[in-house]
């Protein structure tokens, strides 16, 4: 396979102090980038699409570092993280699939090897397609306090022919989290769920 081809990055930091309640001193951080890629594999169907993922993996960690950057670069203040992608018309749903590994990987890496599934989507759409990118902890994927979405677009991609891949990552607890669960402070780190 040939090198990715990006056409465009995006990468967006948002910060919410409160939702109506107590303001946060420390505001809640939540960063997503996102790259416009060729997608290879447009227009036909092919069997063996898997070598794909290995030309994706370089993607994938520039992409997780640049979040890492984009938060101040400290990885030990990242505590939510997802993926997702979105592909162009003349692609398949199962293109997208392809971010899975590349993009967790890469995010587990940089973070120094988190141990929870990295929460993922993908669909199929055409430029300015919104996708809702799940989040859950880094660690523990049953701490109900970082369970949140992070909504990704542009309004020129993807094209027939590409794929908008994502990564998010987030500072903490939602900034008014009071749903209960497993708290973050309580995770015992033996199997990435509690």
């Amino acid at each position: 396979m040939p090198d990715v081809e990006i056409r465009k990055i995006l990468t967006t930091v948002e910060e919410v102090f409160h939702e109506g309640g107590p303001r946060a001193n420390v505001p809640y951080r939540r960063a997503a980038i996102v790259a416009v890629i060729a997608n290879p594999y447009a227009g036909e169907y092919v069997e063996d699409i898997q070598p794909f993922m290995e030309d994706l993996k370089p993607l994938g960690v520039m992409m997780a570092q640049r979040l890492v950057e984009a938060l101040g670069g400290d990885s030990s203040v990242v505590e939510g993280y997802g993926k997702g992608a979105i592909v162009g018309l003349e692609g398949e749903v199962e293109h997208g699939a392809l971010w899975h590994a590349p993009g967790g990987y890469a995010m587990r890496e940089v973070l120094g090897g988190s141990k929870a599934i990295v929460p993922s989507t993908k669909k199929v759409g055409g430029p300015g397609t919104r996708l809702d990118v799940p989040v859950t902890h880094t660690d523990a994927s049953y701490v109900r306090s970082h369970f949140d979405a992070i909504e990704v677009g542009l309004n020129d991609a993807p094209r027939a022919r590409e794929m908008a891949v994502v990564l998010v990552m987030t500072t903490g607890a939602r900034v008014h989290d009071r749903a209960g669960g497993l708290a973050a402070k309580d995770i015992k780190g033996e199997d990435g769920l509690r």
